[in-house]
């Protein structure tokens, strides 16, 4: 029997009773890539003679009685992760060399926990792309449609995931990195609270692997089911013992329902500032109907809703001033004379982000301030709701577009052209506030395309969304493979 498609439960489940081995699970996902990724090319750093140790090493502890919670079970990794002697480029090609002696803290959890890392996924130059590229290891498709982009910038492993090369994937979030592509590719992903998994060594090369709390990014699990990602979660969750002295479970809250007809939502298709293509706003309503279905108690619109224009604003400024933070001081000098020519009445997001770009302290701590202001905001509409149910952008996979700069790309919805990075306002309304919030497959698009929706939760109560996402898994199904 052929595994590759099977949730990691379900192969724990089947280790656990020794149906099958992890040297025979291993040799099949071994096998499946090398038959079927020269198409796709999800896998850009192969670890397959580790993987093989890794898995006889399993079935030898299994046999000795253990039994961890990924033990035997293969996986994938986002390349921007370290693991020690594999390269770390970012996709960056001056860096093609990088190769760090040290795994990231998430690859040693994922390791003390017994999974197989099969290898390492591809990613876009420096995670900055909704698609995954590079001159270095080449172009990610979508395993649906290969002539379009599997998402960025945990592409690499979305695609490996919808294609059946592991059962788990571990990406990364800052500007729906994670969720993106999980609604490209018809899969699971989870954006973890702000804080709750540490991110040591998911660094770009040559920094080092310091335990710094970066400010909006997080990582995060990425599975075929619901359940798996809770899986995934509990291994990733706990401060960093560099900065707490030992390793520790986190007690989460629990998820504020067991059934879907107690769950409260509130459900957005539209946006103030990007229009949303007609089939992410079927994905999202088919979700409303089966939560109506259900007897859940659903409401379209709320009072308490933070701005949602302020609050992208808000994003592009906090994000970008972050990612030009790095810039050389010829370039930011340059920023800093487009920015000072800007219309003071340019309310634009194209604004924001030049702004953002070199934004100084002051008005770093001013838009901080503001951030506070809607996390208050959402903690008053999370009284009232218990999810936020919205599109995770306004279009399924789009074609393969590696067009001069990303300033310049458009986005095309429903045959009307918007500037390329607009389209990034609804994983924002996550990320600026630091909500979890889980991507769940919600049909396919009149193309066949996958499409997905989001389901924002409040504020470290990450069981919330994770729940809802698995009782509309049972009500309305999950990932389908695309073969």
């Amino acid at each position: 029997m052929n595994r590759s498609f099977h949730s990691a439960e379900e192969i724990a489940a089947a280790l656990h009773a020794g149906e099958v081995t992890s040297v025979e699970l291993t040799e099949e996902a071994i096998a499946r890539i090398e038959r079927d990724d020269s198409a796709i090319n999800a896998i850009c750093v192969r670890d397959f003679d580790h993987a093989r140790v890794a898995a006889h090493e399993a079935d030898q502890a299994r046999a000795r009685g253990e039994d961890r919670p990924l033990l035997g079970i293969p996986v994938t990794v986002k390349e921007s992760y370290d693991m020690a002697g594999l390269p770390t480029t970012w996709g960056m090609p001056q860096h093609a060399k990088h190769v760090p002696a040290e795994d990231a803290v998430q690859v040693s959890r994922l390791k003390a926990a017994g999974a197989v890392v099969l290898g390492k996924t591809n990613v876009p130059v420096m995670l900055r792309d909704i698609q995954s590229f590079n001159e270095i290891y080449g172009t990610t498709s979508n395993p649906w449609d290969h002539g379009r982009t599997s998402g960025g910038s945990s592409g690499g492993s979305a695609a490996a995931l919808a294609a059946g090369f592991g059962a788990l994937s571990i990406g990364s979030d800052l500007a729906g990195s994670l969720r993106t592509p999980a609604h490209f590719c018809g899969i699971y992903a989870h954006k973890p609270t702000l804080g709750l998994a540490p991110t040591r060594g998911m660094v770009a090369p040559p920094a080092p692997a310091l335990p710094i709390d970066l400010d909006l990014a997080v990582v995060g699990p990425m599975a075929r089911t619901a359940r798996d990602l809770t899986l995934l979660l509990d291994v990733m969750a706990g401060p960093d013992p560099l900065t707490h002295g030992v390793a520790y479970h986190v007690a989460l809250p629990p998820a504020r329902h067991k059934r879907l007809s107690d769950f409260r939502v509130l459900v957005l298709e539209d946006h103030p500032l990007i229009p949303t293509g007609s089939a992410v706003r079927a994905g999202v309503n088919r979700v409303a109907e089966a939560l109506v279905d259900e007897g859940a108690h659903v409401e379209r619109r709320s009072p308490l809703l933070p701005d949602p224009t302020e609050a992208a604003t808000i994003y592009m400024l906090l994000m970008m001033s972050n990612a030009a933070a790095s810039l050389p001081a010829e370039v930011y000098e340059q920023l800093r004379t487009r920015a000072a020519a800007l219309n003071t009445d340019d309310r634009s997001l194209d604004a924001a982000r030049l702004r953002g770009m070199v934004l100084g302290h002051r008005d770093w701590v001013e838009a901080n301030n503001r951030r506070e202001l809607h996390r208050h905001g959402w903690r008053r509409l999370f009284a009232e709701f218990d999810a936020v149910v919205c599109p995770i952008t306004p279009t399924p996979a789009f074609p393969h577009d590696h067009t001069g700069d990303l300033e310049d790309r458009r986005i095309d919805i429903d045959g009307v052209e918007y500037p390329y990075f607009d389209q990034l306002v609804w994983a924002g309304t996550a990320t600026m506030p630091g909500l979890p919030a889980t991507a769940i497959p919600a049909g396919r698009s009149p193309a066949g395309l996958p499409v997905g929706v989001q389901l924002i939760g409040p504020m470290f109560e990450d069981r919330t969304p994770l729940r809802l996402a698995e009782l509309l898994e049972q009500k309305i199904g999950g990932f389908l493979s695309p073969k």
